[in-house]
C-alpha cells in the first residue's frame, strides 16, 4: 500500500472514531468525508469491467456497502438541541464502519503482502471475474456507496429531529408480554 492509500484508509476510519464524540452536524460533516472517496474514486476508479461476473463482484460489494452504510446511519444517534442538530455514532455504528473499511485495507495488505493474489487470482479464474480492475472497482464502489448510504441515512434522520419527528435507533422491543391468564 502506497502512503496515499494508508492516509485515506486511516482517515476514513478516524471520521468515525471523531463522531464518537458528539459533535454538530454541518456542512462539513457531510463534505469532508464526500472529499475522500471523491478523491479515493477520481485516484482508483479507471473503468467499471462488465465482462464475466465483473459486474457480479461489483454488485455485491457495492449491495454490502450500501447496507453497511445505512446501518451504520441508523445507529448513528441523531439529536437536535439550542437549534442545531448533534451526532454521536453508538458503538455499532463504528464496529460496522472500522468493519468495512478495515475489511478493505486487510483484503488489500493481504493480496499484496501475505500471498493473497494467487489466491485471489485463482478465485476470479474459477468466478469468470475478468479482470484485477473489477476488484478495485469493487472496493471503491463499496467504500463509496458505504459513506454515501451512511450520510444520506443521517441527513433524513436529521431533518426527522429537525421537525420534531422520532429518529432514534432502533431498540430491542419492550413491550409487555400479554399475560394468557387475561
Amino acid at each position: 500500500m502506497t502512503s496515499t492509500e494508508w492516509i485515506t484508509d486511516i482517515a476514513l476510519v478516524l471520521i468515525v472514531f471523531r463522531q464518537l464524540r458528539e459533535g454538530r452536524l454541518d456542512l462539513k460533516s457531510f463534505l469532508v468525508p464526500l472529499g475522500i472517496v471523491a478523491f479515493v474514486a477520481y485516484t482508483y476508479l479507471d473503468s467499471i469491467p462488465t465482462e464475466g461476473n465483473d459486474l457480479v463482484l461489483i454488485g455485491t460489494l457495492t449491495a454490502a456497502g450500501a447496507v453497511l452504510g445505512v446501518v451504520g446511519g441508523i445507529y448513528t444517534r441523531v439529536r437536535s438541541a439550542a437549534g442545531h442538530l448533534f451526532i454521536k455514532a453508538g458503538a455499532v455504528s463504528a464496529a460496522l464502519w472500522v468493519l468495512g473499511m478495515g475489511a478493505r485495507m486487510g483484503f488489500q495488505i493481504w493480496v499484496e503482502h501475505a500471498g493473497g493474489a494467487d489466491t485471489v487470482a485463482r478465485f476470479s479464474i474459477t468466478h469468470h471475474i475478468t479482470t484485477d480492475q473489477a476488484w478495485v472497482a469493487a472496493f471503491v464502489l463499496m467504500a463509496l456507496t458505504e459513506v454515501v448510504t451512511r450520510l444520506a441515512t443521517i441527513f433524513v434522520r436529521g431533518r426527522m429531529v429537525a421537525r420534531g419527528q422520532s429518529a432514534s435507533a432502533p431498540e430491542v422491543a419492550r413491550e409487555p408480554v400479554p399475560s394468557r391468564m387475561a
